[in-house]
């Protein structure tokens, strides 16, 4: 049976010690989707939003906060991150967005991929709020991670948004 890896020896929890293990070449994909309504959405395909484009802007937020995930996230370590791409693509209705992460490490790369689509989801909120306070920040999920001690890893089915 798998155990949780960030427990130590009782019950305190522990950052995984990664220096015995190997470097190799990880990469992680993530999926989320930010719901807006139908007003709002044509404004922003528009581009006319108050503060900007809110797709370019959680592009760079995606990026940027992938590049910080050991400060969101306690236990993660900081890594190497080789590259990040995050796009956030107009939907019928809302904002579908995906982030692809390497890197040369020891450990994975999924919660960088996972933290890119929340902050660009969350950026997507933050830049529209002012049009629809209903937006909803859904379907947040790994789509594939390849690399690492535990194999290769690919999502069987996608949620429709």
């Amino acid at each position: 049976m798998k155990r949780l890896s960030h427990f130590g020896k009782g019950a305190e929890v522990a950052m995984v010690d990664v220096s015995a293990k190997a470097t190799t070449v990880r990469k992680a994909t993530a999926h989320g989707f930010v719901r807006i309504g139908r007003a709002a959405l044509e404004q922003v395909r528009q581009r006319k939003t108050p503060k900007g484009d809110p797709l370019e802007i959680a592009r760079i937020a995606g990026i940027a906060a992938a590049k910080r995930t050991s400060d969101w996230i306690p236990l993660c370590h900081p890594l190497p991150i080789t590259h990040i791409d995050v796009t956030a693509r107009l939907c019928q209705n809302g904002v579908e967005i995906t982030s692809s992460v390497s890197a040369a490490a020891q450990t994975g790369v999924e919660m960088e991929a996972l933290v890119a689509v929340t902050a660009a989801a969350l950026t997507v909120y933050d830049m529209c709020k002012a049009l629809d306070k209903s937006i909803e920040i859904m379907d947040i999920y790994l789509l594939e991670k390849t690399g690492g001690k535990s194999g290769d890893y690919r999502r069987k089915t996608r949620v429709k948004a």
